[in-house]
């Protein structure tokens, strides 16, 4: 099975905005996340997934400069975007990483592609209390390519709706065995200007300019130095709130509900 990762990314962003451009240790913060990625073993390709307009140029040519692919698709649906990255680059299955997740852990990417392959299931997901924005989906070809059948709007931003809420789909959560992977305090995503200066601390304090320090490090440290966790994480209810009221699930003949 040819396996992928995809990074699905934007240049424009409401509440910090050009967020993928901004600059840490010199480098875009989504050239950090294409470093992360590389760094994953037993993947066939590292794609990085973004729209057609002018506007994410940029971000195309800083996928070329770093040897990865790129596939440019709907500015609303992310699903549309993976399956024509799937359809293009013959992806059988592929985990995400966001475009905000500077410290996307390898090591949990790795665990989901072992599952995936071993259970041979559709979907699955980060368990409840693992760090945000440690690790995000896993997902199948075949079943995205039955929800983008099935869904009836081009907002797919809260796209997990359609895998677990509709009953059709295998889904499991990852199988995460250490503990230094749980901590509900600890905010891995860069939505806030907080979270970019949260993220400034971590990179500078290691030199991080390969972006290759294991979560588990970067855990141990913040556990330490309390006080950068707290830089941010009060945003976390912030985030939460926003993805709850983004989240719909809309089904070709069937009314529309919103998941509570």
């Amino acid at each position: 099975m040819r396996k992928a990762i995809f990074i699905t990314v934007r240049s424009d962003s409401s509440r910090l905005p050009n967020k993928a451009l901004l600059k840490i240790l010199g480098r875009p913060t989504i050239e950090l996340i294409i470093s992360r990625a590389k760094q994953v073993k037993g993947v066939d390709d590292i794609v990085l997934c973004t729209t057609e307009r002018s506007v994410d140029d940029s971000i195309v040519d800083i996928a070329v400069k770093n040897g990865i692919k790129y596939f440019r698709g709907d500015l609303e649906d992310k699903l549309m975007r993976w399956l024509g990255a799937c359809k293009k680059y013959n992806v059988d299955f592929f985990v995400t990483m966001d475009g905000d997740d500077l410290l996307c852990d390898p090591f949990l990417i790795e665990l989901a592609i072992k599952q995936m392959q071993v259970n041979e299931v559709d979907f699955i997901e980060a368990p409840k209390g693992l760090i945000c924005g440690s690790f995000t989906y896993c997902i199948k070809f075949s079943a995205l390519e039955h929800v983008c059948k099935i869904k009836d709007t081009n907002d797919t931003e809260m796209m997990w709706v359609y895998f677990k809420d509709t009953n059709l789909f295998k889904v499991e959560e990852l199988k995460v065995e250490d503990n230094v992977f749980f901590d509900k305090n600890i905010r891995l995503t860069l939505d806030y200007v907080e979270d970019f200066e949260f993220f400034k601390k971590i990179f500078e304090h290691y030199n991080a300019f390969n972006n290759e320090v294991p979560l588990k490090d970067i855990v141990g440290y913040l556990h330490e130095n309390s006080s950068i966790i707290q830089i941010n994480s009060f945003r976390q209810q912030d985030y939460l709130n926003n993805q709850k009221r983004k989240t719909k699930l809309i089904l070709k003949e069937h009314r529309n509900c919103v998941i509570d």
